[in-house]
């Protein structure tokens, strides 16, 4: 059986350490995972792989002791119906300038108009608020014309005054 598990709390070191530990116990794998510190708060994601007999509620008990033990708010396990790679990555997309809102939004309309899928997605905002700078990086999985893509991106980057570099992913890098 598969499960997706969430959390998000305040970082202190033993989350990741106590949250496996649980999914361990249940003879679970954990498959694919994303986890981060944003703004000093820890999120994490998890697919998880578990054995067919695993009693969901029981190991979602398990995970909320220790979300209460973390003080992390939002503990969740899901099933999901199957684990797959879904898009692979073949171009990384990065967006540098001064900080504002919609940046993000913005570039994703503009390849989602074009059958972009974001396989990964991180944006950070550096300095004080008159001076921000905000930079995205995403991994995308472009299915064709990235040159029609790269020319769209430099027409926004024009008129929203940012940098944008859009390359081939060395896939034997992954």
């Amino acid at each position: 059986m598969n499960l997706a598990v969430t959390a998000i709390g305040r970082d202190r070191p033993g989350i990741v350490a106590a949250i496996t530990g649980v999914l361990l116990d249940a003879g679970g794998n954990a498959d694919d995972s994303q986890m981060s510190i944003l703004h000093g708060h820890f999120a994490v994601m998890l697919l998880v792989s578990v054995p067919d007999e695993t009693a969901i509620e029981e190991l979602s008990l398990r995970l909320e002791e220790v979300g209460r033990e973390f003080g992390l708010g939002g503990v969740t396990v899901s099933p999901v119906d199957r684990l797959d790679r879904g898009a692979e990555p073949t171009h990384v997309l990065t967006v540098y300038g001064k900080d504002r809102p919609g940046i993000v939004h913005e570039v994703a309309e503009l390849i989602a108009a074009r059958g972009v899928n974001v396989t990964d997605l991180r944006t950070r905002r550096t300095g004080d608020a008159d001076s921000a700078l905000y930079t995205m990086m995403m991994e995308l999985a472009v299915p064709d014309d990235p040159a029609g893509l790269g020319r769209a991106l430099d027409e926004l980057a024009t008129e929203r005054k940012v940098e944008v570099n859009l390359a081939e992913l060395d896939t034997e890098v992954l």
